[in-house]
């Protein structure tokens, strides 16, 4: 007897022998049990998968011997003469090469004869897709309303090109990719049968390589078989596909992750050297991190992902290296390469350079996230105004071009121990902390102690004073921008458990910034802590507040110069650096470029 391929063998002649597509199985066996057998049927589905197969099971049913019957004898003649093809009431037609006119006339008039010994005449149409439009046009007709001796069963890879009136007459069935492990369970059954030792890494390497298609597989395992004798190694399976170990696959992706760019080309050099398959390095490396990303989201969930127990090991230690936001990232990166991979004129370079955007995409931030971070921190920092520096008059030609600051969000929580004098509400200058960015003026000169009911006054004044200090340094530890909003308040009186807090008309915006249930909480279990354990705080609007002294609060981080004279009562800080070089080297400034990775830059007038 001459030699039958592997795919031929061991093709399914039943529908329980056919492997992951019972969706399709089991419906078409409860239609038979039922007696709701339709005219027309549309298979469709990758290559490999069963289209064609499952047609000729289907035939089977319908035309064995008292019959139609899921159950039937496989050594019934009728049905063994539709599995070798040569039953005359079963037609296997190849569109691709009967797609015209012609052929569909000749089809129309073959329909209306009786089957000669069967129940069903059944044409079987592989690659319906190509029959042209005139052809499809002229089976309309006798698709929706056929003999009822005839059913019409057609198998396609690409449905989208099957005409929509073409569609509308047929009850359609979408086959599935196989997944890898039942392609491994089946390919190890067919090993153990014509007696080949195949090892396990070997398996799901060729399960990988044949992306869901059985006969794929089936055909690899075949050739392997020719190539290796009677024992199969990963290696004979790497080395004769181009595919790439599992382990390199993990190596690569793994420097990758770390963000370690000389180690990944090195990695994607030597696999290049070893006449590994970019395309398929690329696919793999694709669904790696495809894999990972699911791993991530699903916190480990086996039935989103077909890997061997040993890959969800490798997936469970890669995926705390990534988060899902940039393995997203990285996923567009790759995805994007592998559609310009099949034009570029170098598949290594695209390669080279996909892993390096790869690396860099690890870590982008969003323009959205930046943005919700800017609020953020605005929030924290106690709504800080956003103002502009004014734009100096542009010097004559050929001066300097003129500087102008851009308006820069209030972002950096100033240190605790940084303590600054009132700025006036409406003053130009950047989007900083109100209680930021100012030069302080030197301590006014201490009175003399005052003596009777004034000495008592001015010792609860201090006492006040005191346990406001506190209060400003206990805030200052857990939030340092309600600390820096609370610098423009002083404390009115404290009666009754009751500290009241007042802000000036300059500062009337802070009350709705700190009146609020997180910072009444802080100051709460501030106060608490400095032995007010009931002790509560009412904000309130006030007229000229005298600022207290600052050295009560903290210590003085800015002083004015030596040489600075004395401010007047009337005279307020300038709140924003008076020139370029000033603002350039301002520490708040400096700290926002920092949090920010953003760069100062000149603009026009």
């Amino acid at each position: 007897m001459s030699y039958q391929v592997i795919a031929r063998k061991y093709r399914p002649q039943r529908f329980s022998e056919v492997v992951g597509q019972e969706h399709v199985t089991q419906t078409l066996a409860h239609a038979i049990q039922q007696n709701r057998i339709a005219h027309a049927y549309l298979f469709c589905g990758p290559r490999g998968t069963g289209k064609t197969t499952i047609a000729r099971i289907f035939a089977k049913c319908l035309n064995a011997t008292g019959g139609p019957r899921v159950d039937f004898d496989d050594a019934d003649p009728r049905c063994r003469e539709i599995a070798e093809g040569r039953s005359l009431d079963v037609l296997e037609i190849d569109a691709a090469s009967n797609r015209g006119i012609d052929e569909i006339r000749g089809l129309r008039e073959a329909v209306k004869y009786v089957p000669a010994v069967s129940k069903f005449k059944v044409y079987i149409i592989d690659e319906v897709h190509m029959l042209t439009k005139e052809a499809f046009n002229a089976l309309l007709k006798t698709l929706e309303e056929p003999p009822e001796h005839v059913k019409f069963m057609f198998a396609t890879t690409e449905p989208e090109k099957v005409l929509p009136t073409i569609l509308s007459r047929c009850q359609r069935f979408d086959l599935r990719r196989i997944p890898a492990a039942l392609i491994v369970k089946h390919l190890d059954e067919i090993a153990r049968k014509e007696q080949v030792k195949v090892q396990p890494a070997a398996l799901y390497a060729m399960a990988r390589g044949a992306e869901g298609a059985m006969r794929d597989a089936q055909s690899a395992l075949d050739q392997l078989i020719s190539f290796c004798g009677d024992t199969i190694e990963e290696a004979d399976v790497l080395s004769m596909f181009g595919l790439t170990a599992r382990q390199q696959l993990l190596d690569l992706s793994g420097a990758i992750l770390a963000g370690q760019i000389e180690a990944a080309l090195r990695q994607l050099n030597d696999l290049a050297a070893h006449g590994k398959d970019l395309g398929r390095l690329l696919a793999d490396l694709l669904n790696h991190f495809r894999n990972l990303l699911l791993f991530r989201i699903s916190r480990g969930d086996p039935s989103l992902l077909e890997v061997s127990e040993a890959e969800a090991a490798a997936l469970a230690g890669q995926a705390k290296l990534g988060t899902t936001e940039g393995l997203t990232r990285m996923l567009e990166v790759l995805g994007d390469a592998e559609l310009r991979l099949r034009d570029t004129p170098s598949k290594k370079i695209l390669l080279e350079i996909t892993l390096l955007k790869a690396i860099e995409a690890r870590d982008a931030v969003s323009l959205e996230a930046v943005l919700k971070r800017l609020e953020e921190l605005r929030a924290e920092s106690g709504g800080g105004q956003v103002v502009s520096l004014p734009t100096p008059a542009p010097a004559p030609p050929p001066g300097p071009k003129p500087f102008r600051a851009e308006t820069v969000a209030a972002a950096a929580p100033q240190p605790a121990a940084a303590v600054y004098p009132p700025a006036p509400a409406s003053a130009p200058g950047l989007a900083l902390s109100d209680a930021a960015s100012r030069s302080t003026p030197p301590p006014p000169a201490a009175p003399a102690p005052p003596s009777g009911p004034a000495a008592a006054e001015s010792g609860a004044r201090a006492e006040l004073d005191r346990l406001w200090a506190g209060l400003l340094e206990g805030v200052g530890r857990a939030s340092p921008a309600m600390r820096a909003c609370l610098l423009e308040a002083r404390p009115v009186s404290f009666d009754k458990d009751l500290l009241t807090v007042g802000f000036s008309s300059e500062f009337e915006g802070h009350i709705g910034l700190v009146d609020d249930s997180r910072t009444h909480s802080l100051l709460r279990d501030t106060l608490a802590s400095l032995g007010h354990p009931k002790a509560r705080v009412k904000f309130i609007k006030t007229e000229a507040v005298e600022q207290p002294a600052r050295s009560q609060a903290a210590p003085r981080a800015l002083a004015a110069p030596p040489s600075a004279a004395p401010a007047s009562p009337n005279q307020k800080p300038s709140p924003v650096p008076s020139s370029q070089e000033d603002f350039r080297n301002d520490p708040l400034i400096r700290k926002a470029l920092e949090i920010f990775k953003g760069q100062i830059v000149e603009a026009g007038p």
